[in-house]
Formats: C-alpha cells, structure tokens, sequence
C-alpha cells in the first residue's frame, strides 16, 4: 500500500532526518540507502521494516547533516602543500608558470580530502530507532486513510456481485426449456422407433444435471460471504483475500461456461469486470 512517514531529530553537531515511502508490491521490496556513520545497522533497520510494514515497494532514507563546524570531511593540509611545493619544482625545472587553478587541481588530487569516519554513539541510536518508529507510524496513518477507501470499494465490488447472481435465476426455467426444445429439435428427423425412450429421458437428465448451475451459485455466494467476512479481520489478510477471490473467479468461469443462455452470459461478464477490480485492489492490501 502507499504511503509516506517523515521524522527528524536533532544529535550532537548533526540533523537526522528519516524519511520513507511506500508504493504497492504483493511482497516485501525494500531499498534502504544509509548515513555512512549507521551503515553497520542497516539489517536491524531492514527487520524493523519488514516486521511492521509486512508488504510492499518500501524506499527507505537516513541522511545526516552537519550543525557545527566539525565536520567528518577535512581538508589534509600537509598533503596540499606537499603537492604545491612538487608542482612549484616542476612548474621551474619545465619553465611552465602555474596559472591562478593550481589550488583547484590540487584539491582534486588523491587524498587531498579524507573522510573521518564517525563513531556510532548508542544513546544517538536509541533516539534514531525512536524516531524511525515515528516515520513508520506516519506512513502507516496513511495507509489506514487508503485502507478504508479500499475496503468500500472491495465490499461495493463484491455487493455487485452478488448482486448479478441473484439475477440468474429468472432465466433458469427459460433456459432449462431452451435446451430441451433444442434436443428434441434435434430428433425430428429420426423416425420415432429408432428412438428408445428410457434411453433418451436418461441422456437427457444427464444432460441437463451437467448444465445445472446450482452448485455454483451457492458456491459462489459463499466465497462472497467469506471475502466480505475476511475483510473485518484485524489483522493483515491481503493474502488470503487473494485465495479467495481465485475461489470466486472459478465459480464464475464455471458459470458462464455452464450457461449456455444470452442474457446469463452477460451476467457472467459483468461479474468479471467486477472481480478484475477487485483483484487490482488486493494489489494494495497487506
């Protein structure tokens, strides 16, 4: 599910600043990019992430920045004057002047600038972890304000379904005739003794059994039933409405294939465009 949680803080000589955001995923994929200074905590940070965010595209960003001026980026003066005084040499032994950029090139020399590398402070984590619960927190309202939009519109999706169902039995009795006049349409060219009538009544309540729909309309309006009742649960059940709405699918295939009738097999469409909605919100459900 989407989202975005936000936290600062402010440590000694240094702002912290967290930031991260969340974009739809059916499992957990998550970026992680670290202060070089909390890089060594990089996989406690993945584990809370993934405890409490369960799903989804996650980027996840702590930067720091200086507040005093100490800063871990310093300039190593012995080896710029030691680099002036080899290209002052050169500069007279070649007669070549040195122009106005020297001090620019020097500084663009190997080991002019060095990275002190900051000590991880505990206390300082401790405050950080804090302060990432935070952001999750933030992110997390987000999600339960895109949650509740989801689940109307998963229930308004799921109703219609239902909806649609009911509306097949008015054309059950047209239909089950429908295939009988098309049997016996089928028979006026064969003389009447060549016809063996317990055979025929057997053939056609066969017949008939393989096109009755019943089972599917119960099954299907169960499967509805229990995606509406998954959805109260509090607790993540995106994958499990997944199962289901695979469930109804094959009820609703199964139907249409049975059909054999106009009108029903416009139903049966209906209630897939229906159950297509409602599998590209699962997308975003934990």
């Amino acid at each position: 599910m989407t989202g975005y949680g936000k936290a600062e803080c402010e440590l000694s000589q240094k702002k912290v600043t967290i930031e991260i955001k969340s974009l739809n995923s059916k499992q957990m994929d998550l970026n992680t990019r670290i202060s070089l200074v909390f890089r060594e905590k990089d996989l406690e940070i993945r584990r809370e992430l993934s405890d409490k965010l369960v799903r989804g595209k996650v980027d996840f960003i702590l930067y720091t920045e200086s507040l005093g001026e100490d800063a871990a980026t310093k300039i190593n003066a012995g080896i710029v004057k030691s680099y002036y005084r080899q290209l002052e040499k050169l500069s007279s032994d070649l007669n070549i002047p040195l122009n106005d950029n020297i001090l620019q090139t020097i500084l663009a020399l190997p080991e002019v600038v060095k990275n002190e590398r900051e000590e991880l402070n505990d206390q300082e984590w401790k405050t950080i972890l804090i302060k990432i619960g935070e952001a999750i927190q933030a992110l997390d309202g987000f999600r339960i304000q895109e949650g509740a939009i989801l689940k109307q519109d998963l229930v308004f999706n799921v109703h219609t379904i239902t909806a649609l169902l009911s509306e097949v039995d008015q054309y059950e009795e047209e239909r089950v005739t429908r295939i009988k006049d098309k049997i016996y349409e089928g028979l006026k060219d064969i003389s009447i003794e060549q016809i063996n009538e317990n055979r025929l009544e057997q053939e056609m309540i066969f017949y008939l059994e393989k096109m009755d729909v019943n089972e599917e309309k119960v099954r299907l309006l169960n499967h509805c039933n229990y995606f509406l009742e998954t959805l109260e649960i509090q607790e993540p059940v995106g994958k499990k409405l997944g199962f289901i709405a695979q469930e109804i699918g094959r009820e609703v295939n199964t139907l249409g294939s049975k059909a054999n009738h106009l009108e029903m097999q416009k139903l049966v469409i209906q209630m897939k465009d229906s159950l297509e909605k409602i599998k590209e919100q699962l997308l975003n459900v934990l």
